[in-house]
């Protein structure tokens, strides 16, 4: 088991969004919100026959574009939050679907979320380009939904889903707004466990206990952090996450960062974090079975 960094696919060769079983997370974008240089912090999951896209931001549509995808290549999204940067890319995703290729595609997200981002996002865009039955399109005429099921018991809300081989669960964070004393007074975001082994915290404010505690609860093999380069703001700062134990850091891997982190890499590497998510990297799990 363990981690196992690789590069993208070869030049003019498409991402493969099936493999042999392996757990692999490939980052379709690694930059902030704001970045010139990098795309936006979005991911792609394979694992055997099954794949999912965690959040289609703005420039999502031309981040896949580079790895020989499109927007229609993917078969789930996965959302997380309704910041531009997460879900801007969603109605290329919509009108491409609905009207080039006739189909609908999947989108897990919980209702709560769902709800915000049709009425609030989505639905400017995509539900007045035609009428069904003599009513605006809804949100079921692009998309067939995943709804997670709640998880008893855990320390914050806590849902989950399957997507063919892949086992999800999303767990709330405290992202916005900054006045916010903790998840639960936060604006719906959530963060990604895959198979229990692997933490993605997508966007969230630094939030020690919540790191610490989903650590002793599942054991993570590698844990991919939301960082930015300064503190305060609705971001975890790098000074900030240096706060964690030395164990947690020595797995985590930092992502969501500014177009300047090459000035920070030798601070970065000074904490004793496992490095910097790379754009276009697929970080690769074993097989349980096999090993």
């Amino acid at each position: 088991m363990g981690i196992t960094p690789k590069a993208g696919g070869a030049a003019g060769a498409s991402l493969a969004l099936t493999n042999a079983g392996q757990l692999e997370l490939t980052f379709v974008g690694t930059g902030s919100a704001f970045s010139k240089k990098l795309f936006q912090n979005n991911l792609i999951a394979v694992k055997g026959q099954s794949h999912l896209m965690v959040d289609c931001g703005t420039r999502a549509p031309e981040a896949l574009t580079r790895l020989g995808l499109s927007v229609g290549s993917v078969g789930t999204y996965l959302i997380t939050h309704t910041h531009a940067d997460h879900i801007g890319g969603l109605e290329e995703v919509m009108l491409v679907n609905r009207y080039g290729f006739k189909r609908k595609t999947s989108m897990l997200i919980t209702e709560r979320l769902r709800r915000i981002l049709w009425s609030m996002s989505l639905r400017g865009g995509a539900s007045y380009n035609e009428t069904k039955e003599g009513k605006p399109l809804a949100f079921e005429d692009f998309w067939d939904l995943v709804s997670p099921r709640p998880v008893p018991g855990g320390q914050r809300e806590l849902c989950e889903a399957r997507v063919g081989d892949m086992e999800i669960r999303l767990f709330r964070t405290k992202h916005i707004p900054d006045s916010a004393a903790d998840w639960r007074h936060s604006f719906p975001s959530y963060g990604v466990i895959f198979d229990r082994r692997v933490l993605y915290t997508s966007d969230t404010r630094f939030d020690k206990a919540m790191v610490e505690g989903l650590e002793r609860e599942y054991g993570f093999e590698a844990i991919f952090h939301d960082c930015q380069l300064f503190t305060g703001g609705v971001h975890a700062s790098l000074e900030e996450l240096a706060a964690l134990p030395e164990p947690i850091r020595a797995k985590t891997r930092l992502m969501h960062y500014g177009d300047k982190i090459e000035d920070f890499a030798a601070r970065i590497r000074d904490l004793g974090f496992a490095g910097i998510a790379e754009q276009g990297a697929t970080y690769s799990f074993a097989n349980k079975e096999s090993t």
